[in-house]
């Protein structure tokens, strides 16, 4: 019987280390937390598509502080049409990066690229 408890105690603690170490590490910043923070100060704009595969491309590897990123839904749900903030924006493809300047650039791009584009760092790298 005391066994049994030990063995209980010992799995209780490590499933509770286990869950307070996955909260942490969901809950934490992103690694580009302030590079995104930093698009949108810049007015930097992300038009996409929820239905768009390189917009989901562009967003994943935000990873974590996608949140943060300047994003703007073109799709109405039934993806039929474009949505009126695209529409006055002439946006033509997805994904469409806009900058400050009135510049894009379209399709999949690095990090590296945004940042060379917006001015905003990348930091740490």
């Amino acid at each position: 019987m005391k066994k049994k408890h030990v063995v209980l105690t010992i799995t209780l603690v490590t499933v509770l280390a286990f869950s307070f170490w996955v909260y942490s590490f969901s809950t934490g910043p992103g690694k580009y937390d302030d590079f995104a923070k930093c698009l949108t100060e810049k007015d930097t704009k992300f038009y996409g598509a929820f239905w768009c595969p390189n917009c989901e491309q562009q967003k994943a590897v935000f990873g974590k502080s996608v949140k943060f990123v300047p994003y703007i839904e073109c799709s109405p749900p039934d993806q039929r049409g474009q949505l009126e903030v695209c529409r006055d924006a002439e946006i033509e493809s997805y994904p469409t990066w806009e900058f400050s300047d009135g510049s894009r650039l379209t399709g999949f791009r690095s990090l590296e690229t945004l940042s060379s584009k917006s001015g905003c760092s990348l930091g740490g790298e």
